[in-house]
């Protein structure tokens, strides 16, 4: 056993995490798997077989489950006697099909040390979910088994895990680990990261993160420095715990100070600094998180062992109801360039706190991505210099390109189950209006320019230009207003990309005031009350859809109804109905004239008001620049693809950093 390295070491929650405890350690049985939405004939079959088969009859389900008073630490928990819990869980169960599709690691050991009586039973799964028992050993007393277990069968998914019983008496899990004789691919020592944290005004989140990587030094063993780019006008430095929370960090930590260059300027900076110190991984996170400090070690550990240079990245919980995984897996759509789900019976929002990843089979399949969000990605050095950094996006799109352009240079990106951290989801916010809309559209038509394999871009212009009408319907004249400029500037050209960092969003902020549905009012009683003569609908609040087959007569009507029907007198001085937000959908809003509508994150009410002459202007600008781009597709294709390798190259940021860099502090 001298010479295994440790791959992965089980860990248990902190004993604040009560909400947490299901993703570590699991106390209910496998009762099923999720069947996927669309079967049909074996595949049917073979998912009937494995739920069947998966029907663990544990006596012990029904007890009681495990709690945070088990654990005895990060590394060590407490069975009752009689008690069984599984480690059959995302942090703790090994993803042997990751490891048997990107390392040469053959086997893995399983090494246990416990003390009291009791039974370990080893299982495994396949790609299908299907559960298989290994082996087994009586434990007696304080002693270390260790099991050996092949990766051979885990060519399409799988995963290895281990229970525990307590039987005649109480039983202890000192430790475990996972272990493989296998040699790290940049040496004997392996790799080390510069972990890099691009914010925006979110200093207690930065301060949070900075205390518990603090006090979880035996994580950061592979990190050579912890970079926070802050971009925002409240600083980290400022905070009043800022030193004590950094003291553990000595030597290791360092503050940028720069201007708001967008997520992609953060990002690039981490990039860029990486090469410039050394590293041979940079790891990228969100400032809006909490992080699994052990997510750190596994990441890099993965990296190190994989047979060539490659992207990894770790998934997404959510902020607020943390059991719930939201990414699991991502991939760019070719034809529509859009984001989308590697397979179609993966199920984004799923809670393992009720259907644990025994009972879930598609958490079972390997999943193979086109990207990783920047939320949390470790990007080797060998990839920044031989592809570039960051594109000069601000926002947007920024990850899913540079993936995709890993990719065309033969760079796999691997999603890594066990390493996560918890985010805000996208449930509870929406980007896709207000001065967002502008880097949404102008990032996507970029990256299609560059990576689409369709003439045209595949449906990426039609679906633009019905996003257009649908804002433009919807009274969102502010956001159509970012979507169009957004156009102008891409056909300007790439040079524009570098300056438009720091340029652009300024001047769509000021557009707010220009805008009376960018007016954002927390108090609701600030507007009038809501009134009509005549309410559409006949006054239902049962607000569907049209549905496909009538779509296009009834967007007809519609265009033709806000064009050349006159706004009701009492709609200009009065919204005639307020919505929520999980009302606020186009061909609701489309049908009135004035109306109020909360924004996704509940905090405040925007007030649409129907302008004929705004929706005119904007249907006929939105039609003569998307001509354009039909017209000059191939040429603007050739600019962008000629000019990208240039735009991310490290002499061009170097530039841009120069100009916008303010302050460094390091501790």
């Amino acid at each position: 056993m001298a010479d295994m390295k440790t791959l992965q070491r089980v860990i248990l929650p902190e004993a604040v995490q009560t909400d947490v405890i299901p993703l570590y350690i699991d106390s209910g049985s496998a009762t099923g798997v999720q069947l996927p939405t669309r079967l049909d004939g074996d595949a049917a079959k073979t998912i009937e077989k494995a739920a069947a088969q998966q029907e663990l009859k544990n006596e012990n389900a029904a007890g009681p489950v495990a709690t945070t008073s088990d654990v005895l630490g990060r590394r060590s928990t407490h069975l009752a006697a009689g008690k069984t819990v599984s480690f059959g869980t995302y942090f703790n169960a090994f993803p042997a099909s990751y490891w048997r599709r990107w390392t040469d690691l053959k086997s893995v050991t399983l090494r246990i040390t416990t003390e009291g009586a009791g039974m370990v039973v080893v299982y495994k799964s396949n790609a299908r979910g299907v559960i298989q028992r290994v082996d087994a050993k009586v434990l007696e007393g304080a002693e270390t088994v260790t099991f050996d277990l092949t990766l051979a069968p885990f060519g399409d998914g799988g995963w290895y895990w281990f229970d525990l019983t307590a039987t005649k008496s109480d039983l202890t899990l000192v430790e475990a680990d996972w272990l493989g004789d296998i040699q790290p691919r940049l040496g004997e020592a392996g790799g080390k990261a510069t972990v890099q944290i691009t914010t925006m005004n979110k200093v207690q989140y930065c301060i949070d993160n900075i205390r518990s990587l603090g006090n979880n030094l035996d994580a950061l063993e592979t990190v050579k420095e912890i970079l926070i780019v802050d971009q925002g006008t409240e600083k980290v430095q400022d905070h009043p715990d800022f030193e004590e929370v950094v003291a553990p960090l000595a030597g290791k930590f360092r503050i940028i100070n720069q201007a708001n260059l967008g997520g992609s300027g953060g990002f690039a900076r981490g990039m860029f600094e990486s090469v410039n110190n050394g590293s041979d991984y940079v790891m990228l996170l969100d400032d809006d998180v909490v992080v699994e400090p052990e997510s750190i070690l596994r990441l890099i550990t993965f990296a190190d062992y994989c047979k060539n240079p490659t992207i990894v990245g770790g998934h997404m919980f959510d902020m607020y109801d943390r059991s719930v995984l939201h990414a699991f897996g991502e991939v760019v759509n070719p034809w529509r360039t859009f984001y989308d789900k590697p397979h179609e019976d993966m199920s984004l929002g799923h809670d393992l706190g009720r259907n644990n990843l025994r009972s879930t089979h598609w958490m079972h399949r390997r999943v193979d991505v086109d990207y990783n969000g920047w939320w949390m990605c470790l990007i080797p050095t060998e990839v920044i210099n031989k592809i570039g950094l960051s594109l000069p996006l601000f926002l947007k799109w920024d990850d899913a390109e540079y993936g995709l352009r890993a990719k065309e240079a033969g760079i796999a990106t691997v999603s890594f189950p066990g390493a996560a951290l918890w985010h805000v989801s996208w449930q509870d916010k929406d980007d896709s209006v207000g001065w967002q809309a502008y880097f949404h559209e102008r990032n996507r038509l970029i990256t299609a320019l560059i990576h689409s394999p369709f003439e045209k871009g595949g449906s990426v212009l039609r679906e633009s230009l019905f996003l257009d009408v649908k804002h433009a319907l919807s009274m969102q004249y502010y956001t159509e207003e970012g979507r169009l400029m957004a156009i102008e500037d891409l056909l300007s050209g790439p040079t524009h990309l570098h300056p438009s960092l720091s340029e652009r969003l300024p001047i769509i902020r000021g557009k707010v005031k220009d805008f009376k549905d960018a007016q954002l009012k927390s108090n609701l009683d600030d507007y009038p009350q809501p009134k009509t003569t005549k309410p559409p609908f006949k006054g239902r609040r049962n607000f569907s859809s049209p549905g496909y087959q009538k779509l296009i007569p009834w967007t007809i009507s519609t265009v033709g109804r806000q064009l050349f029907k006159p706004v009701d007198d009492l709609a200009k001085t009065n919204p005639q109905i307020q919505l929520n937000y999980s009302e606020n959908r186009w061909w609701t809003v489309s049908k009135f004239d004035s109306l109020l509508v909360t924004n996704a994150e509940g905090t405040g009410v925007f007030w649409y008001q129907r302008d004929p002459k705004k929706l005119r202007e904007n249907l006929a600008r939105a039609s003569k620049l998307h001509a354009q781009l039909f017209k000059n597709w191939a040429d603007l294709r050739n600019q962008y693809r000629s000019a990208a390798a240039e735009v991310a190259s490290y002499d061009a940021w170097a530039k841009t950093f120069q100009k916008h860099t303010e302050s460094e502090l390091t501790r």
